[in-house]
């Protein structure tokens, strides 16, 4: 104690008030001693005859693939996880202890191992489970994916940890499939605060939800997920943004917001009556049949195939139609996570309402694929400036940019229209001035030498009682 209290050359004795705080300092030590002893997991027989095996780091087992699945579960990381309290046969049910580790099991491979084990996840994760279900990765998964997610990929589940303890970002499980995507959102406003500035910033889970995920370029999900955030953001817009409604309804925040990506038109297939997204039912690729016929040479989809695409998808004896929804957005989820300052995002005007504008040069067709995510065909680029296009890309006629020039011409025609109405009948007005003041003057004439005629002729009238 004393060896721990000496300083410099302070000497060995000790006045009561610092072997007061000695004394403090070695009750508080034991009693964190005490805490962490009763904090010690006491793991059951069978969890702990599990752990005596399987905490050596060499065991592992070859697979009829020729993969090697490793048996080592670490005691430590275990009794340190949210796991700590469950037992190994809550997960693994399937074991039979008398014969574990004497009777060869049949494994096919790492990924259908996981797959077996996913169901364990719902005795007490049944709400994860089911928003999970919902997903595009649990669709993928039903499609035959090799690739999409299963719970282990993301929640390792020896060593899992509480998502309310900070970790790198690094350890993010997003980046094990999403590594482009990832390192673009690591140099990103956003990661560059969560990184360099160790502020609150959006993770992943923060704008695609952690496990009931969907297709980004689908809705309005992610819009509502920055507005979520930014709450002010359409009142601060509308200080500069004229109509900025309808730019929000258009328009996809990484469209501004990441001035240096490449931008395009995604025309979306919507149901008219429902007001969802077309989706593609799964067993029947309807889009990709009819797009690839009506494009036959891949030089994109034209204004004639335009509409006769939307006609075969729209319900015939029924009350829906099919009908487009355009939208400004960048061209891949790597620019999508290239968010700058908002000092940089793009207020420039010019940057869509000019013509031959860099956004509109690209223009794609969007429906929903089975499990979610966007299947896409190229569309010439000439359907927005086309009359036969009016119906179909109805909403996205952008003053400057998209130059239907029939509809120019008509609008010039209307406006000449509307303003030579007041225009006529000012000079009918002050052509005929000096015509209307003579009649008005000779009606005026008239109309005193008619009164006088009547007085005259009142005067001369004989008076009915004379005889």
């Amino acid at each position: 104690m004393k060896s721990v209290l000496a300083t410099g050359n302070m000497t060995l004795a000790m006045t009561g008030k610092r072997w007061l705080l000695g004394a403090m300092v070695a009750v508080g030590l034991a009693l964190a001693s005490s805490s962490a002893l009763s904090e010690t997991i006491e793991l059951s027989e069978e969890t702990q005859a599990c752990l005596d095996c399987h905490d050596k780091e060499t065991g592992q087992k070859k697979l009829e693939n020729g993969e090697l699945l490793s048996l080592h579960v670490s005691a430590k990381a275990f009794t340190g996880s949210m796991h700590k309290e469950t037992d190994c046969e809550d997960c693994h049910s399937d074991i039979d202890g008398k014969t574990h580790g004497k009777v060869a099991a049949d494994i096919k491979s790492k990924r259908d191992y996981a797959l077996g084990m996913q169901d364990s996840c719902l005795t007490c994760h049944k709400k994860k489970v089911s928003e999970y279900g919902d997903s595009v990765h649990a669709a993928m998964v039903k499609e035959g994916s090799q690739k999409a997610p299963l719970c282990s990929d993301c929640h390792h589940p020896h060593t899992v940890q509480s998502s309310k303890i900070v970790e790198p970002i690094a350890a993010t499980p997003c980046a094990k499939c999403h590594e482009d995507i990832f390192k673009a959102y690591a140099q990103d406003v956003h990661g560059i605060a969560r990184v360099a500035k160790g502020a609150t910033a959006p993770l992943c889970a923060d704008c695609h939800q952690s496990h009931n995920v969907k297709a980004a370029s689908m809705g309005t999900g992610i819009k509502d997920s920055c507005i979520s955030c930014h709450k002010d953001a359409v009142k601060q817009h509308q200080d500069w943004l004229p109509n900025t409604e309808r730019h929000f309804s258009a328009i996809s925040c990484p469209a501004c917001h990441a001035p240096n990506a490449q931008r395009r038109v995604n025309l979306r297939l919507y149901d008219n009556a429902t007001k969802l997204q077309v989706s593609e039912k799964s067993g029947v690729p309807q889009f990709d049949k009819r797009t690839d016929a009506a494009d036959v040479n891949k030089e994109g989809l034209n204004e004639r195939a335009l509409w006769s695409l939307l006609k075969e998808f729209s319900q015939s004896g029924d009350d829906s139609k099919t009908v487009l929804q355009g939208r400004l957005e960048v061209s891949s989820g790597v620019q999508a996570h290239q968010l700058s300052d908002k000092s940089l995002a793009i207020k420039d005007c010019d940057t869509c309402h000019k013509k031959g504008a860099e956004p509109f040069q690209s223009v794609t067709l969007t429906i929903a694929g089975p499990d979610g995510r966007p299947l896409r065909h190229g569309v010439q680029q000439d359907v927005l400036n086309s009359l036969m296009s009016v119906d179909s890309v109805r909403g996205f006629y952008v003053i400057g940019s998209t130059r239907i020039k029939l509809l120019d011409i008509l609008l010039v025609l209307v406006v000449l229209g509307a303003m030579s109405v007041p225009i006529a009948h000012m000079t009918v007005k002050r052509l005929f001035k000096g015509m209307r003041e003579k009649l008005e003057a000779e009606r005026l004439a008239a109309q005193a030498q008619t009164k006088h005629q009547a007085a005259t002729d009142e005067n001369n009238a004989p008076d009915s009682n004379t005889k």
